[in-house]
């Protein structure tokens, strides 16, 4: 399934004039999409916060209900998502993973993406809350998930603080 958004960017320098294309796609061995998420690379200060996407991806395979996406600009997979299609803590569904490579951030490319994927989410059964988690101390996903609409009520799990929507 392939789930696309255009838009007139602010920030994109090279394609500021340009319309450009985000779109999600589902991994597959056909498209050798996957192994282009496993070749993703974070900024040095992220790599902290978040596992390698190999490692979402075979997770993926052992909890089916867990749903990885590879998120394109045009025909290139820049960036990797991931959330779980059954309600869990919270009553809510959750983000379970969302990168972009270190050379397509701050461009506003991670922010369509996640509408993408929050729109996807809105759609399953009784759909009424997403959550995000994350570590306080990581700034960027904390503007992020705030842009978007999510409130810290203040629950916790763990090391990560969980930011919730309500749709």
């Amino acid at each position: 399934m392939v789930y696309n958004y255009d838009l007139y960017p602010q920030k994109l320098e090279e394609k500021a004039l340009e319309k450009i294309n985000v779109t999600l796609q589902e991994l597959s061995s056909e498209k050798n999409n996957w192994y282009d998420c496993c070749q993703l690379v974070l900024a040095d200060e992220q790599q902290a916060y978040m596992e390698p996407n190999a490692v979402s991806i075979a997770h993926s395979k052992f909890e089916t209900s867990l749903q990885p996406y590879a998120i394109y600009l045009d025909d290139k997979v820049v960036g990797f998502l991931m959330y779980n299609t059954i309600m869990e803590e919270l009553d809510a569904y959750w983000i379970y993973r969302i990168m972009l490579d270190k050379d397509y951030q701050k461009q506003g490319i991670g922010k369509i993406a996640a509408e993408l994927m929050i729109k996807q989410m809105a759609k399953l059964p009784k759909a009424k809350r997403i959550v995000a988690g994350y570590r306080p101390e990581n700034k960027g996903s904390h503007a992020l998930w705030r842009s978007l609409g999510f409130i810290d009520e203040g629950d916790r799990f763990g090391k990560e603080m969980a930011v919730v929507k309500v749709l």
